[in-house]
């Protein structure tokens, strides 16, 4: 097949009627666009509210695995939970937090390849995906392995430390299926299948209660038996979706069975994970690293615990706007790689203005609440009004932080990853963690001063993520992904 050809077998399944076409050809009159703008935003808002709906609630059920596991662990005592806590932190910003960034390179390779109608493609991309997450989680799991080495180096308790490196060894078998399930989901994600998505996640999770609850308090496991109820439990997930996308008519086209082809050029999804990993693990480690440097603060314990709960909160509620940012990644790669640029932009206006109003909602709730919103965490008065003073704060920080994570979303649909690698790095790392040294240590503003520095980093995140955003050639775009999906399917063609 020489060149001329494949660009027809790729352009063919492109061609569809747009608004954008019936203005070139002429058929369209330009006075009566607005009519067709307002049919075209009833028909976007439709389609990003059934994305983001069920996307949040996989991301909060997802979510909600672990925390289960800690508040079952909490009733055995207080070095139980300081070691689960440990553990399922260390877990996170090593190795959970890396493999989302990684799998989030299928929401540009799956997303453009399913908008430009090369279905085959996108089973190509997940086993790549699949391959690779699995090879990166064998040196996660020899770290690990040393949790206790690791922890008591960096200055923490030595007996917590020891229960917590116990803890992590049998979360081990968990990495294997969180980096399985990652993949699957961006798989059936990209395509807008979505509802079973929820419908898995949301038996996992009640399925992982009683797991959870004979694991812990009767097989005599105790807190271990946490550690491998999450274990069992993602996989579990694993196999639902595995099966789904095996039998459901759905997946016919976009899973045809594995493939020697998913071998090949591996390079070029290492291109976009690589970047998309380090955007989120550059995040997530500085709001760690409040967590650590609180404990240097006057009166540690209680700036630790109200950091603890303040990062807690930030955690849960960022799954929203992590839903949201989802369907905004599928909604652009898939307008992208059909060739409609006006519609992969309409959806990031939409999706913007969405998150801006849940972040307002949100942060007006949590000013509302701030007085009694410690006491979901301790009965500790000091702590409570530590944690009312923060609130107002943090309800700043978590409407910036939605802002950017849909922002980042649209780069992802893009496959602009690199250049978001770049800015997190800058914002968090050149002025959000110096700043909070400085409000915290030089100013002694304490455990505000440590938040204050990471609204710093927002603002600066977000203002060039808009600038990014407004300044984007979306035509541009579509070309640049019509020919990333050409390069994929010249290579598969290639290979067979």
């Amino acid at each position: 097949m020489n060149r001329e050809e494949e660009n027809v077998s790729l352009h063919s399944p492109l061609v569809q009627i747009t608004v954008e076409d019936r203005l070139k050809d002429g058929t369209l009159e330009p006075n009566k666009d607005k009519r067709i703008e307002r049919r075209e935003i009833y028909e976007e808002v439709r389609k990003q509210l059934w994305l983001a709906g069920p996307l949040v609630s996989v991301s909060l059920l997802n979510y909600c695995i672990q925390i289960i596991s800690v508040m079952f662990v909490g009733h055995l005592g207080q070095l139980p939970l300081s070691a689960a806590s440990m553990a399922t932190s260390f877990a996170s910003v090593t190795g959970f937090s890396f493999l989302v960034g990684m799998a989030s390179a299928l929401d540009t390779l799956c997303g453009q390849s399913y908008g430009a109608k090369q279905y085959s493609i996108l089973g190509i991309h997940m086993q790549k995906a699949m391959l690779v997450l699995m090879i990166v989680s064998i040196p996660i799991s020899i770290i690990w392995a040393n949790t206790k080495s690791i922890l008591i180096a960096l200055g923490q308790d030595p007996e917590i430390s020891t229960e917590a490196g116990k803890y992590a060894q049998l979360m081990i078998p968990s990495i294997f299926a969180y980096g399985l399930l990652q993949c699957l989901n961006r798989f059936l994600q990209t395509q807008n299948i979505v509802f079973p998505m929820m419908l898995s996640s949301g038996f996992t999770t009640l399925l992982h209660i009683i797991i959870c609850w004979f694991m812990v308090f009767k097989s005599g496991l105790g807190y271990k038996g946490a550690a491998i109820s999450n274990a069992i439990s993602y996989w579990i997930n694993v196999l639902i979706l595995t099966l789904y996308v095996k039998f459901s008519p759905s997946c016919f086209k976009t899973w045809t069975g594995f493939s020697k082809e998913a071998m090949h050029y591996i390079p070029s999804f290492l291109g976009l994970a690589i970047p998309s990993a380090i955007m989120v693990c550059l995040e997530m480690w500085s709001f760690e690293m409040m967590v650590l440097l609180s404990g240097l603060l006057p009166n540690p314990k209680l700036e630790t615990s109200v950091l603890s709960i303040c990062l807690n909160t930030s955690s849960t509620i960022w799954m929203i706007p992590f839903g949201l940012s989802g369907a905004v990644s599928t909604r652009v790669s898939n307008e992208l790689g059909a060739g409609h640029p006006r519609a992969a932009r309409l959806a990031v206006y939409f999706i913007f203005a969405m998150a801006t109003i849940e972040g307002i909602f949100i942060g007006t709730v949590m000013i509302f609440m701030r007085n009694i919103w410690g006491y979901a965490y301790t009965n500790e008065v000091e702590v409570v009004k530590y944690v009312a003073t923060m609130l107002p704060i943090l309800a700043a920080s978590i409407f910036l932080d939605g802002i950017q994570c849909v922002l980042s979303g649209m780069a992802r649909g893009c496959g602009r990853q690199k250049i978001g690698a770049l800015i997190n790095l800058g914002s968090y790392y050149l002025i959000g963690i110096p700043s909070s040294i400085l409000f915290a240590f030089v100013f002694h503003i304490g455990g505000k001063g440590l938040w204050l520095g990471i609204i710093c980093a927002l603002i600066v995140q977000v203002s060039c993520l808009m600038i990014i955003t407004i300044s984007t050639d979306w035509e541009l775009e579509a070309k640049k992904a019509k020919e990333r999906v050409y390069d994929s399917t010249r290579s598969e063609n290639i290979v067979s």
